[in-house]
This record gives structure tokens, C-alpha cells and sequence, in this order.
């Protein structure tokens, strides 16, 4: 079984979920997952039948008892994301505030102050048209992204097991923080998509430095690159000092973006389009690397 994790460092619009997408389509065998939970759109273009669904469950909330409190204040003056506010005679905690620190209880001195376990977000586990998917939606303002993507990976892997699939296809998140990470690990590739604009080429530095770290190989695809041949030869020649493979270049196809708002796969639906052509050849060398 292969893991691959199709990510893109820094920006979005550069083109990740519909490589995604149509990695979906072009390859068999396999289980996809939605790792970007913060803003989770695969599931848009799979059009998915929910099969099983979950809680996420990970910090914790304090609240407080009135029936106890003196309003002496000790845990509003404590609290440093200004989650304790006055009204009128009492105190009370902004649930969407709270940090779940726990600084608040600790110096309640008449022990008024109680915490439980938050809702996070949820996760899903769907059926496709182009297969079994799992992904899942941080909640709104909320945290640890991180360990939701490794409850998604986790899901992903053991229902690659059970269906003895050949490859899990992960729909990774942008940027080079702890969702990335927690996206990479465990991963046998990492195939970025870049474009050929000055903070793409930056961020992609950015990114094969931390594949770099991790020891992950990576493999590069230049999306929109006739917008700026120049930069395509600059992301080329970055690359080549890196011993990092550019396996596909695929042009500006304003087809692509129309079949994205129909909810279509381009390379599904136009086959013989020049970018359906170009994302099936990175594709093939894709699977030569493997």
C-alpha cells in the first residue's frame, strides 16, 4: 500500500484538491482522504454517501457553577484569552473563548469552577463513485487540526487494510504547520503542486525543506505553468539542485476552473483536453516513481 500526499505549501487556488480529484478518478484501487480539515472541499467534487459519522472530541471547556460563585473575580483576572466576562452580579465563561487552560479552576477558591469535553468537529466515513472516502470539518473557530488529520489518516489506513487497497490518495493542507505534519507522516510520497507565481515558488521552498527534514521524497507538478515560462524554469532549476523531479506541467486551461463550479472532474469528463492529457502523463510518472 502507498500513501500519497498531495499538498500544497502556503496558498490556495493553485490547483491541490483537483489534483486530487482527478487522481481519484485516474487511479484504482485506492481510499481517498480529506486532510485539509479547516476547509475541507474534496467532498464537493466526490460527491460522497455518508456511510459513518463521529464526534471529535479534544479540549476542554470550564464553566461556572452559579449556584457557588461569590463573583470575587480571581478567574477573570487570571484568564488570558479574556474568556471570563461580568454580567451584572456574576461571572461567566464564553464557551467559544475558553482555552480550557484551566487557570480559572485552579484559583476559584470556592471550587465553583468545572470543565467537559468540547465538540471539536466531526468526522465522516463516505462512499464514492470512485470509491471509499473519509474526511472530516473542524468546527468553526476551533483547534487541534492537527490531531483530527491523524483521526482521518488513521480511518483511511485501516479501511485500506480491510479493502486491501494499493493506495490512499490524501488531499493534504496548505502551508508547513502541524496539519501538514500530522499529514506527511507515515507518507511514502509527497507530490506538491506549485504554480509559477513568486510566492508559490516560495512556498514550495518552504515545503521540500520540511520533506527535506523528514526525509520524505517529493515529487513536484507545475500547475498554470505558460502563465510565466520564466518561472516554470526557475521552479525547474530549483528543483533539479534539489534532486527533486518536476513529473508534470500542465497548462492554463480556463475549462478547469468551469468544471470545478459544475462539481466535474475535468479529466473525466474532457479526456482529450490538453490539461486532462498533461494530468494523466504526470500521473503515469507518478506511478513510475512508485
Amino acid at each position: 500500500m502507498k500513501e500519497i500526499v498531495v499538498v500544497v505549501s502556503g496558498k490556495g487556488g493553485t490547483g491541490k484538491t483537483m489534483f486530487s480529484a482527478s487522481l481519484a478518478y485516474l487511479t484504482e484501487n485506492k481510499i481517498m482522504a480529506d486532510c485539509d480539515v479547516d476547509a475541507a472541499n474534496l467532498y464537493l467534487l466526490l460527491k460522497p454517501e455518508i456511510k459513518e459519522k463521529g464526534d471529535f472530541i479534544s479540549a476542554q471547556k470550564c464553566f461556572i457553577e452559579e449556584d457557588k460563585c461569590i463573583g470575587c473575580g480571581r478567574c477573570q483576572e487570571v484568564c488570558r484569552f479574556e474568556a471570563v466576562v461580568k454580567e451584572e452580579d456574576k461571572f461567566r465563561i464564553k464557551e467559544i473563548a475558553c482555552e480550557g487552560c484551566g487557570a480559572c479552576r485552579l484559583v476559584c477558591p470556592q471550587e465553583a469552577i468545572n470543565s467537559y469535553q468540547g465538540k471539536n468537529g466531526e468526522w465522516f466515513v463516505a462512499d464514492t463513485t470512485y470509491g471509499p472516502f473519509v474526511y472530516a470539518r473542524l468546527g468553526v473557530l476551533e483547534e487541534n487540526s492537527g490531531r483530527l488529520v491523524t483521526l482521518v489518516k488513521e480511518k483511511a489506513r485501516n479501511l485500506a487494510l480491510e479493502k486491501r487497497a494499493e493506495y490512499i490518495i490524501v488531499d493534504g493542507p496548505p502551508g508547513i504547520g502541524c496539519p501538514l505534519i500530522s499529514s506527511l507522516s507515515g507518507a511514502n510520497l509527497a507530490l506538491i503542486i506549485t504554480e509559477p507565481s513568486l510566492s508559490a515558488i516560495s512556498d514550495l521552498e518552504r515545503l521540500l525543506n520540511v520533506c527535506s527534514h523528514f526525509r520524505l521524497p517529493a515529487l513536484v507538478i507545475i500547475n498554470k505553468f505558460d502563465i510565466n515560462e520564466d518561472n516554470t524554469d526557475l521552479i525547474a532549476e530549483k528543483c533539479r539542485k534539489r534532486n527533486v523531479e518536476v513529473v508534470g506541467k500542465v497548462p492554463f486551461d480556463r475549462d478547469i476552473p468551469l468544471a470545478i463550479a459544475a462539481q466535474k472532474i475535468l479529466v473525466k469528463e474532457n479526456p482529450q483536453n490538453s490539461s486532462s492529457q498533461a494530468i494523466l502523463s504526470a500521473w503515469k510518472n507518478i506511478r513510475r516513481f512508485l
